[in-house]
């Protein structure tokens, strides 16, 4: 038994029924969700290297066999251990997209890091690119290079920051932006580690969608893998059915078990903000919601109702504005005190 399983039992046997009931129910969806992003764990071997005449380092480490992460960190002034933020970018988006960003919260005194995600950036060329990579895991039934791999890789970077001299371990947030924001509430969901979770235009629910017909726009953002996908099994066009059929192959649980609704409580109680629009289309308002009302339920069981937050972006469809951004740094400077 792994020790972080050996500690849920222990905390449960100490708890009264109804407190065990509840938080074996939390605890479900996080052990099936880590069994099936899992993988044998490789030597980091970090290998970084210095910009000149900047605060930035260029770094790479492994997360799996053959797999190299690579990432940016932008060092705030001074020394010591600094509170850390992880910024994910979405989807086309690279690390070097998020460097306004890193430097915004670099000038907060944070110790800021991008990392490229799965066929973006500098691992956009492997296997034919994002959407070639999807579609084959769609045929093959292998890897999930839409958000679980990723979120692999992030839990292994948290691994890589404890052991940087200038990283706190205690004090690291994360927060993504569309894609990214989808990967942030599911590693958030599913690693302690992370002690502060922003998700901007991520949360969603992927099962209101489908049940409301309003699953269009999100497919759309990964259309090219969807249509093969749909070829090879003689479609001639795209309905939910056949969305829900492409989703279990390719993000099992996506819209059950992992879905956002289901994923957002697990965060609770550490501090989570939501962005969204209320016009977006790739995260209808309505899923938003849903997820929201179950995050504040789990906040308001787990007597923290002050650390969670939704913010609705008025009259804003699938975009990060400037509010929004001032309100994720407010977040994050108010809950890891750089």
């Amino acid at each position: 038994m792994r020790s972080g399983a050996l500690t849920t039992t222990l905390v449960l046997l100490l708890l009264g029924p109804s407190v065990q009931d509840s938080l074996a129910q939390q605890a479900a969806p996080q052990a099936e969700f880590l069994r099936l992003i899992d993988r044998p764990r490789v030597p980091l071997a970090p290998e970084v290297t210095e910009r000149p005449g900047t605060r930035q380092e260029h770094f790479t480490f492994a997360s799996e066999a053959g797999e190299r992460v690579p990432g940016i960190a932008v060092r705030p002034a001074g020394s010591g251990r600094r509170a850390t933020v992880i910024v994910l970018h979405g989807t086309g988006d690279s690390k070097e997209g998020m460097l306004p960003l890193l430097t915004a919260l670099a000038n907060r005194s944070f110790l800021a890091v991008a990392i490229d995600g799965r066929y973006h950036g500098e691992r956009a060329s492997r296997s034919g690119g994002y959407t070639n990579a999807i579609a084959a895991a769609y045929r093959t039934g292998k890897g999930h290079p839409f958000l679980y791999d990723t979120v692999w890789d992030v839990l292994r970077l948290v691994d890589y920051l404890a052991t940087r001299a200038d990283s706190d371990p205690a004090r690291i947030g994360l927060m993504g932006i569309s894609k990214g924001g989808m990967e942030t509430y599911l590693a958030s969901a599913v690693d302690p580690r992370i002690a502060v979770a922003v998700p901007v235009i991520g949360a969603q629910s992927f099962r209101w969608a489908l049940d409301h017909d309003a699953w269009q726009w999100r497919v759309g953002t990964i259309s090219p893998a969807v249509e093969t996908a749909a070829r090879d099994a003689g479609r001639t066009s795209v309905d939910a059915a056949f969305v829900r059929k492409f989703y279990d192959r390719v993000v099992p649980g996506i819209y059950g078990d992992f879905d956002g609704p289901s994923m957002l409580p697990l965060i609770a109680p550490r501090p989570l903000l939501v962005i969204n629009g209320d016009q977006d289309d790739l995260t209808p308002l309505p899923g938003v919601l849903e997820c929201a009302r179950a995050a504040e339920q789990a906040y308001r069981i787990a007597h923290s109702q002050e650390k969670f937050q939704l913010l609705v972006q008025r009259d804003a469809g699938h975009e990060f504005t400037a509010d929004a951004q001032r309100a994720s740094l407010d977040w994050l400077v108010k809950w890891l005190k750089p």
